[in-house]
């Protein structure tokens, strides 16, 4: 299944209807484990900007950091030397000429490839599946930004369906035309009340912040803090300065 929604613009719906759009402190605040998420947004000073995080609650999945390469990716890697885990450590954001994506897991490596192929962003995401962890079955989610002046971004998620289909349900999404203080928002998880169940397709959003670092202590401030983990804001073509904030790791 694919489902692509172009040029969303401001508050309003495809049908013309003016939505509302909660903050995005409310809505992680409203979420009590987003677990991994993507950001594309545009601040108040006009800069069009990804975010990235990462929250756990079991201590395989605390002992995590986001690290820049000297190749100017961004990776997620264990934050003391042991056993590399596919699911859990993975190149987070790559620059592919253009192209700048991001994402929660391997699939971040494919995406790019493809790009650097010639593949359109939405061919790129096409095929994916989501990650092999029943019972949850973790969406994978993907942005492929362009860093051009226009500013798009397709978001690509791959999901578990709600009934018994083992076939992955893939959406593909093209944001554009941001103004400042807009973004969009998908991520992995959002609890039901019983049990931790997969995240809303997408989310519009309102950030208050009026530029780079500003961004990043919103994001921060806005996810749970006995969740956090780690966070990053980047720019397409600037991976290599991405602006990073994690929890420092526990001393025996």
């Amino acid at each position: 299944m694919s489902l692509t929604a172009c040029a969303m613009r401001g508050r309003h719906g495809t049908d013309g209807v003016l939505r509302s759009v909660n903050g995005l402190n409310n809505v992680l605040a409203d979420n009590g484990y987003p677990g991994r998420g993507v950001l594309w947004c545009r601040t108040g000073d006009g800069d069009t900007l990804g975010g990235y995080f990462l929250t756990g609650r079991s201590p395989a999945s605390k002992a995590r950091a986001l690290h820049r390469t000297s190749e100017g990716t961004l990776l997620v890697a264990p934050s003391e030397p042991g056993a590399h885990d596919h699911l859990r450590h993975y190149v987070a954001a790559r620059q592919s000429g253009r192209w700048l994506v991001f994402g929660n897991g391997e699939q971040v490596a494919t995406v790019a490839d493809r790009l650097n192929s010639g593949e359109p962003p939405v061919v790129a995401l096409d095929g994916l599946d989501y990650e092999p962890d029943p019972p949850i079955f973790t969406p994978r989610l993907t942005v492929v930004a362009d860093g051009g002046p226009g500013g798009r971004a397709w978001f690509g998620a791959a999901r578990h369906s709600g009934g018994g289909r083992t076939a992955s349900n893939r959406l593909t999404v093209e944001v554009g035309g941001l103004e400042p203080g807009e973004g969009v928002l998908m991520t992995t998880y959002r609890p039901d009340g019983h049990a931790i169940a997969t995240g809303d397709p997408f989310t519009e959003v309102r950030v208050a912040a009026g530029d780079r670092g500003g961004l990043l202590d919103e994001l921060w401030a806005s996810l749970p803090p006995r969740l956090r983990i780690a966070a990053a804001v980047f720019s397409p073509g600037g991976l290599a300065e991405a602006d990073v904030r994690q929890v420092a790791p526990a001393r025996g």
